[in-house]
């Protein structure tokens, strides 16, 4: 069914600045496509042999399996790699009650031997990040609801944190910032009154919110039970505007803490366009911030001046009219980057009602997922892309959605 005018209009409002990002790229072409390691998580370790001259007092190592720090001074002979699966039928009906004997999985074609398991019963931890940047008081009121109704939608024992932006005042500036409303917990109603507390922001730190989420959220260890059961789940357009982190950055973070991600990806590419193409003196006009402006000029035209970048309203309709349609470009390769590496999802969503409805089949995907860890038996510290291929030996009719792979690490 087409959508109103009104349901457009009131997408639009909710996260126009956002989209007013220019968002980092990568320095080759396709390099979006590839894809990385999103979690390495723990090391096994086997302790060198001890030379014929060594003191007879042996000095304590770890022992086989031991989850390792970084900096530990070990031989590190694999690392556990974990690999979230979603598992249906050829209808696209879940397929739920498997362990971990009706599972095989390859690593660029090799057998391995699977390590850790969890099944779909086993909890989760997500991090749900909100971007009401722009957003109208009516906008607000629909982003929580649909917050609340993911909430809802989640099992007993899923833990959940909430994160949103927010405006600060210093002097005569405003800066917007990420704010963790609520940290981990299973406590529904403490997670409906962080949701209460959620309003609009001036502007949009989204690369600084994926980095908050990597550093702050998830920055103890895994349990047992949720190890590679970790998730965010943002509604958002992908666009930033603010950040002091850069999109790599926080990919590498998120890579690091083990985080399947998930995007409901709000579409107001066409308002936007329309106010940029606006003449600066109308009220209603948006502009590309001096950091955007910056990003645009480094990613677009490296060699050009900055002084050819430094005013947003100097800039011709044409290039504003590239700079949008780049920026929305972008976002959505980063987005669906992210997605893909970490065996996520994204859900395009049209308006606010179509944000509900995501939510909902997010809340479900998470419901449905196994959990599956290796040791790989290739233990080269190669930095080479590896590939993953998980298959259910006992059901034909199978069909799997899991991580496509990972970056080895390099020595």
């Amino acid at each position: 069914m087409p959508k109103s005018p009104a349901s457009l209009k009131t997408l639009a409002l909710a996260v126009a600045p956002a989209l007013l990002t220019l968002l980092s790229v990568y320095t080759t072409a396709g390099r979006a496509q590839v894809q990385e390691e999103t979690y390495q998580r723990p090391r096994r370790v086997t302790p060198a042999p001890t030379p014929q001259s060594a003191p007879k007092t042996p000095t304590p190592r770890p022992a086989a399996g031991e989850e390792v720090d970084e900096d530990d001074v070990v031989r590190i002979e694999t690392q556990l790699v974990s690999v979230p699966a979603i598992v249906t039928d050829r209808t696209g009906r879940p397929l739920t009650g498997l362990s971990a004997s009706d599972f095989q999985i390859f690593e660029d074609g090799r057998p391995q031997k699977i390590a850790n398991f969890s099944t779909t019963e086993a909890p989760f931890e997500v991090a749900l990040l909100l971007d009401t940047s722009g957003s109208t008081r009516e906008d607000v009121g629909l982003i929580r609801a649909a917050a609340r109704a993911f909430v809802e939608a989640l099992r007993p024992g899923d833990r959940v944190a909430i994160l949103a932006f927010n405006t600060k005042r210093e002097g005569s500036d405003s800066l917007a910032t990420v704010e963790l409303k609520s940290p981990l917990t299973d406590d529904r109603d403490l997670l409906q009154d962080a949701v209460e507390s959620v309003g609009a922001s001036n502007g949009t730190p989204f690369y600084d919110s994926l980095a908050k989420v990597a550093r702050d959220v998830f920055r103890d260890r895994p349990t047992e039970q949720t190890r590679g059961r970790r998730a965010l789940v943002a509604l958002t357009d992908g666009v930033d505007s603010t950040s002091e982190s850069s999109f790599e950055e926080a990919r590498e973070q998120l890579k690091r803490a083990g985080v399947v991600s998930y995007f409901v990806m709000v579409n107001t590419e066409e308002y936007v366009e329309d106010r940029l193409m606006q003449d600066c003196e109308d009220g209603g006009a948006l502009r590309l911030s001096a950091v955007q402006l910056r990003r645009y000029q480094r990613v677009i035209a490296p060699g050009a001046s900055a002084e050819d970048f430094s005013n947003f309203c100097r800039m011709g309709q044409f290039e504003r009219m590239h700079a949008s349609r780049t920026l929305y470009r972008l976002a959505r390769s980063e987005m669906a980057s992210l997605a893909r590496e970490s065996g996520g999802k994204t859900f395009p969503a049209a308006d606010l009602r179509d944000a509900r409805r995501a939510f909902r089949q997010v809340a479900e995907d998470i419901g449905t997922q196994y959990s599956i860890g290796y040791y790989s038996t290739n233990t080269a510290r190669d930095g080479t892309f590896r590939k993953i291929n998980v298959q259910v030996r006992t059901r034909k009719d199978a069909q799997v959605r899991a991580r496509e792979g990972y970056q080895a690490p390099r020595s």
